[in-house]
């Protein structure tokens, strides 16, 4: 049964995805394909999944347990956070924090979590703001 609704949302989705599709307007510099071709083919892809989902469904999953559904439910209540915590605290700090977390609940050891989220957070700021120059969210230390 929850294949199935999920199917239906997806193929709902899907529909309303490819009829706002349709409502995009040419610009004048108009190439071949235009920019109406890759919003189909994304929606399309997804309604055939559905309707997959809707036709033959999975036997009914195991959920999970209200401890296991608390940790998801405060999981992504970090990620929430971490959106918030990134004009605040910058990039660095709050991925550093965001990632030590989620690896922690993930069942890596505390002190193995924050060297993950301090190598995380530091690789990736080199990569992207210090080598390819992409604006990253800055703290009140520039970083």
């Amino acid at each position: 049964m929850s294949d199935r609704v999920f199917g239906g949302f997806g193929l709902a989705l899907a529909i309303f995805y490819i009829w706002a599709a349709s409502t995009i307007e040419d610009s004048f510099m108009v190439d071949v394909v235009g920019p109406r071709a890759f919003p189909y083919i994304v929606g399309s892809i997804v309604a055939l999944c559905s309707i997959y989902f809707i036709i033959r469904p999975d036997d009914e999953p195991d959920w999970p347990h209200v401890h296991a559904f608390a940790e998801i439910v405060f999981a992504a209540v970090v990620m929430f956070a971490y959106c918030l915590a990134l004009p605040e605290f910058g990039f660095v700090f709050s991925t550093t924090f965001a990632t030590a977390y989620l690896t922690w609940r993930l069942g890596t050891a505390p002190l193995w979590s924050l060297v993950s989220g301090v190598g995380t957070s530091v690789g990736i700021y080199v990569v992207f703001h210090l080598i390819l120059g992409l604006a990253l969210a800055e703290g009140p230390l520039g970083f």
